[in-house]
């Protein structure tokens, strides 16, 4: 990702990210949810295995588009839900600059809106998150990247 607005790289492997959701689980298993709403796409991944972990059975989604994805420019419901959020827990990997989140917390203002990474424009969105990084910070995930060969030092040094 060459965008000037980040300056800073946080990769997180598929091991991290489950302890990361484990953690943040620590913190709900006291609630009752009715049911999980992850928002999509980046939410799913997150919200199975806090589905797992919290034994909820009943899963929706909220799935939303922005037109451009490098700028976050305008923002299209493709999906909502039929409720305002009561006695729901919703699900994102990431609060970021807050569209997302903002559009969301209109549709489900009475969800608990959780994340497990915040940024600090997203931040005060959320109703917990478990992570705080820096705003230009750019947050690799691991269905984002794949496992390369990467040659021994050795070779890479007698070229």
């Amino acid at each position: 990702m060459s965008n000037a607005r980040y300056h800073q790289h946080f990769t997180v492997s598929w091991d991290q990210l489950h302890r990361d959701v484990r953690e943040l689980c620590h913190r709900l298993v006291e609630r009752d949810f009715k049911g999980i709403v992850a928002i999509t796409r980046g939410g799913l991944i997150p919200a199975a295995l806090i589905a797992r972990e919290l034994n909820v059975r009943l899963i929706d989604t909220v799935c939303i588009s922005s037109y451009d994805h490098m700028e976050q420019g305008g923002l299209q419901t493709l999906k909502g839900v039929e409720h305002d959020g009561d006695g729901w827990l919703l699900v994102d990997d990431l609060v970021d600059t807050g569209k997302t989140a903002r559009k969301v917390r209109e549709m489900m203002p009475k969800a608990h809106f959780v994340t497990i990474y915040a940024k600090p424009e997203g931040r005060p969105l959320v109703d917990q998150y478990l992570t705080e990084v820096a705003q230009d910070c750019w947050i690799q995930f691991p269905w984002d990247m794949g496992v390369a060969y990467v040659e021994p030092l050795v070779d890479q040094v007698k070229r």
